[in-house]
């Protein structure tokens, strides 16, 4: 079954490939998009391998285990026990893949300038192994101009054309942990390929498991279009963040006045503040796009002013912690302080750049004794300090000299929770719907 001996184009071949359900999937990072991507090819036939630095994830998927909350732990078994999906950390066998799906972390430096070494290093193995016949996608969030600048020459260096010898496009992660409305299935898929061949392949491979694809012009269009998505929402999150600062000095409660807004049945959309911005999107894309457009001597500065107002809400947070102790006739200094809620949203298990950490960090800076509770995060590690998510009883909520809420949770009994506290900050509103005790709210 060598591609080469099949009659036809190598663009026709694939895409036979593809529409038969008859090609070899790669997917290289195997987290919260690429595991979810992998199943689903799985499901319609495909076979696919999960390729992953991590062992204890490879061992994960090699024995069935989801660790992904979006994942249905029972397809995933049966795809795994059925022999359809598999797992390695051994990149050597990417040449046996038709097409390639590039998923790993695009984090900031400390400096919040691009990292992309990840992709820089999945893209020196690929090059290393490239052959005839294969689709490259990139799926990794970053600043536009990485699939044509960055890696199409590591690509190049194989002696293959992309766009008759190989194909290359960038088709943006959609992924929303915890949504069980939108799923990978049923969100609509930006696809931009370097070369119309390109984006025709592409657009084939990924109409097999997706019920919208929509191609675009280049590649740097799909990159723009992720970025654009992700920095529309940190922006309007950061205008409701400095309402909510406004709303503080003046007295009256930005949840109020949200409430009245979002009434009008036009011209408004809810965004709701927070202790900041989470996840792996929503806090960094935005720095990517500023940094790019450096590059050109342009400054975001209406972007960059959003980063700012989200980066500095943990900072606002711990005031009001602070300012709700003293009410109380207790110092930051020494006092016994309960978190709830550590993930970055609701009803996930995800930590990754949440703000509840920042605020947890900078409490502990301040020589506040703390414990957090989180039923999707029973510990994680920070700055070389592991934490643990300690049982939620009446007699640790009423120890609490305050009792911080900085992720909403639905399966924590609100009720409870003000009823046996001394004095609760929530950040979220989760408390919205409780009735007695609201002496004790103090909101964001």
């Amino acid at each position: 079954m060598e591609l080469l001996e099949a009659p036809g184009s190598l663009r026709d071949q694939l895409k036979k490939k593809f529409a038969d359900r008859d090609a070899l999937i790669g997917v290289a990072g195997i987290g919260y998009v690429g595991l979810p991507l992998a199943v689903e090819k799985a499901k319609v036939g495909f076979d696919v391998i999960g390729y992953d630095r991590n062992s204890v994830r490879v061992d994960q998927v090699n024995q069935g285990l989801n660790y992904i909350r979006d994942v249905n732990d029972g397809e995933m078994a049966t795809l795994v026990e059925s022999g359809k999906l598999r797992a390695s950390s051994d990149f050597s066998s990417l040449s046996r893949c038709d097409a390639i799906v590039i998923c790993v972390p695009t984090p900031l430096t400390v400096n919040l300038d691009p990292d992309i070494s990840y992709i820089k290093a999945v893209g020196e193995q690929v090059a290393a192994q490239l052959r005839p016949g294969q689709l490259v996608c990139l799926e990794s969030t970053t600043y536009p101009g990485t699939t044509e600048e960055v890696l199409l020459p590591l690509l190049e260096q194989s002696g293959l054309k992309v766009g008759e010898d190989f194909f290359l496009c960038f088709s943006p992660e959609r992924v929303d942990p915890g949504n069980a409305r939108y799923t990978t299935k049923n969100t609509n898929k930006v696809v931009g390929g370097v070369t119309p061949a390109c984006v025709d392949v592409g657009s084939c491979f990924y109409s097999q498991t997706i019920l919208n694809v929509l191609e675009v012009s280049s590649p740097k269009v799909a990159e723009m279009c992720k970025v654009f998505e992700n920095t529309f929402r940190s922006v309007n999150i950061a205008l409701v963040n400095e309402m909510a600062l406004l709303c503080d000095r003046l007295g009256i409660s930005i949840w109020e006045v949200l409430d009245a807004a979002a009434t009008k049945p036009f011209g408004i959309m809810r965004f709701d503040p927070g202790p900041g911005v989470g996840g792996h999107c929503i806090p960094l894309d935005p720095f990517y796009l500023a940094w790019k457009a450096r590059e050109y001597d342009y400054h975001v500065r209406f972007i960059e002013l959003a980063g700012e107002i989200n980066i500095n809400m943990p900072y606002f947070v711990r005031e009001k912690i602070a300012r709700a102790l003293n009410d109380t006739g207790r110092a930051l200094r020494g006092a016994d302080i309960l978190v709830l809620g550590v993930a970055y949203k609701k009803d996930i298990e995800d930590w990754r750049e949440s703000p509840a950490i920042k605020v947890m960090e900078l409490l502990s800076r301040d020589g506040a004794n703390i414990d957090y509770h989180d039923p999707f995060v029973p510990k994680f590690v920070e700055h070389g300090k592991q934490w643990h998510s300690i049982p939620l009883s009446n007699e640790r909520i009423a120890r609490a000299d305050c009792v911080v809420i900085l992720t909403d949770h639905t399966d924590v009994d609100y009720d409870r929770v003000t009823e046996h506290a001394k004095v609760i900050v929530d950040t979220r509103n989760a408390t919205k719907r409780v009735t007695q005790g609201r002496e004790k709210l103090v909101l964001l």
